[in-house]
């Protein structure tokens, strides 16, 4: 548990909780997209009451510069339940605030597979920021009988690795309040890869669809409330204010208030995620039952796959947050000043007379605007890369008629490929095996815009550069430097699929920019990937005494 803390600090915990208040809207159609009941880790996860983590860390040192630990459990009271092996736990600490903690299996004590961990998103740079620890002290914590690990972070700053209960979290030097914290509440549980065995029921069943999946666990029930989900779905009509996963998943969380400010908190996972907030008066309502503080908010984050990779951002300003994740990850790249001005688009122009005579009805009326957009049926046949030469016959020309006015073009390129053998790019890809795979080894073929399709594996960097060279003036015939292409139904959408989306048992890797991700921890070799690591965090935050809160937070 928590230090005590003046009412005013209230603490935001990233437990992972997010209730739904979903109004009735008919055009969305809610029952064709899985609910948190429906999803067997999220409901498994939600289902754990506070404490039920008996996790303890061991052979606590410095090794590589970094804080390290085994994280241990006590032997299984009954000889027919598994034997937990030991995790690998990492702190490291890094320039201008950062703090990283990453939870892993132990390599060496042979896991069925090696869990997926995010390519490419992390800077190369960020690794020559890393503060390289010497030692840390020890000193006693809220009255445990046992030590804890006291790191240095920056200057007013500490980590500190609570061993038994096993907790993480950073502190102010200066009267020991802490920042955020990782497990407070004794909710962490990080479910082991294993191989399946006969009989085991590993399947998740949606709307005719049969994914593989994780058993189900006992627990209270879950009302109809749902988390925040991060989950990149095409949800036609989607509803305002709504927690439901909509195009893009980005794990990061802010937590702001006026007594102490600002932190941050980012976990680098590819997999689903729920995220519950927790309010004050939910501990009677949700699926997990948390005691009741009038200076806290708690969250709570479920992940299906992956590792535990966290980094912390101290603060202590809003600015200062967004420094040290982008230090990261990166800052995003500036527009061209072109993009940022009115574009004009619509579903859809018939021919290019009809371009030119929006394109002059603009100067007519003396309205500005810069960028004129062609949807799909600008291509011969849905074909992505060509254009209709009845109807389009003079692309380069049109193109350049716009360019002499200072305007430019966008035409739409989507990830996914028309499946037709006299289709050169069909022929290439399938040629070279590009294509994501279903679970029976064979190209996926789904259905978008074009008809069947099939979808370039995004993770694989070879085939990132293969499709990134079909968009030069050279190979994307027809175009010219004032075209700019649009990157579409890249969730990536599936009209036939569950939820629109693949199905699990495809393999399933992404697009670069999508943080869903693949791998997604289900797989049909036998080996499951019961992968639900379930995260707690503490924010230092403020909010009114009516209980309105105040702190600002911000799901990013």
């Amino acid at each position: 548990m928590p230090p005590n803390i003046n009412s005013t600090l209230p603490l935001l915990l990233l437990f992972l909780l997010f209730t739904l208040h979903l109004s009735s809207v008919s055009a969305w159609k809610k029952e064709e997209f899985r609910t948190c009941n429906q999803t067997p880790f999220c409901k498994r996860a939600r289902s754990r009451k506070p404490h039920s983590s008996s996790l303890f860390a061991t052979d606590v040192a410095i090794l590589d510069g970094a804080l390290t630990a085994n994280l241990r459990q006590p032997p299984p009271e009954s000889p027919d339940q598994d034997q937990i092996k030991p995790l690998l736990f990492t702190l490291s600490v890094y320039q201008n605030g950062v703090v990283r903690v990453k939870i892993d299996e132990d390599p060496s004590l042979d896991p069925p597979k090696k869990r997926f961990e995010v390519p490419d998103v992390i800077l190369p740079e960020f690794e020559s920021t890393k503060l390289w620890l010497q030692r840390f002290q020890t000193e006693t914590v809220d009255g445990d009988s046992g030590p804890s690990s006291v790191v240095y972070v920056a200057d007013g700053y500490e980590a500190v690795l609570r061993h038994n209960p096993f907790e993480v979290y950073v502190r102010e030097k200066q009267g020991k309040r802490r920042v955020l914290s990782l497990n407070s509440h004794g909710l962490f549980d990080f479910e082991q890869l294993r191989v399946k065995q006969e009989g085991d029921d590993w399947e998740e069943r949606f709307k005719g669809h049969t994914d593989l999946c994780f058993e189900a666990t006992r627990g209270p029930g879950v009302d109809d409330s749902e988390p925040y989900r991060l989950f990149n779905l095409d949800v036609f009509e989607y509803i305002h204010d709504s927690p439901f996963g909509l195009y893009g998943s980005i794990p990061f969380m802010l937590g702001h208030g006026k007594a102490r400010g600002t932190s941050g908190f980012f976990w680098l996972n590819a997999a689903e995620m729920q995220i519950d907030v927790l309010g004050s008066g939910w501990d009677a309502e949700s699926g997990i039952l948390l005691p009741e503080s009038g200076s806290r908010i708690d969250t709570f984050w479920m992940s299906e796959a992956g590792i535990v990779d966290t980094f912390f951002f101290i603060g202590p300003g809003p600015k200062d947050v967004v420094r040290q994740y982008t230090s990261v990850t990166g800052m995003p790249a500036m527009p061209q000043l072109f993009s940022t001005a009115h574009h004009q688009c619509r579903w859809n122009y018939r021919d290019e007379e009809d371009v030119e005579n929006v394109d002059s009805k603009f100067d007519e009326h003396d309205i500005p605007y810069d960028v004129l957009w062609l949807d799909i049926d600008h291509t011969d046949g849905k074909r992505y890369f060509t254009w209709d030469r009845v109807l389009f016959p003079n692309p380069e020309q049109m193109q350049n008629k716009l360019a002499a006015k200072g305007r430019h073009m966008v035409t739409i390129v989507d990830p996914h490929i028309r499946r037709d053998e006299s289709f050169h790019l069909h022929k290439e890809a399938t040629s070279k095996g590009y294509y994501v795979k279903d679970a029976t080894g064979k190209d996926y073929d789904g259905w978008c815009w074009p008809g069947s399709s099939s979808y370039p594996d995004m993770l694989n960097p070879e085939i990132r550069s293969w499709w990134s060279e079909k968009f030069s003036l050279k190979n994307y015939v027809g175009s010219t430097p004032w075209l700019y292409i649009w990157n579409d139904m890249n969730e990536p959408s599936v009209f036939n699929g569950p939820e629109v989306q693949f199905p699990v048992g495809a393999e399933k890797k992404m697009l670069p920019l999508r943080e869903e991700g693949g791998w997604i921890g289900k797989e049909s070799d036998g080996q499951h990937e019961a992968e639900n690591n379930l995260l707690e965090f503490d924010w230092g935050c403020s909010r009114e005494g009516s209980g309105r809160h105040e702190a600002e937070n911000c799901l990013l």
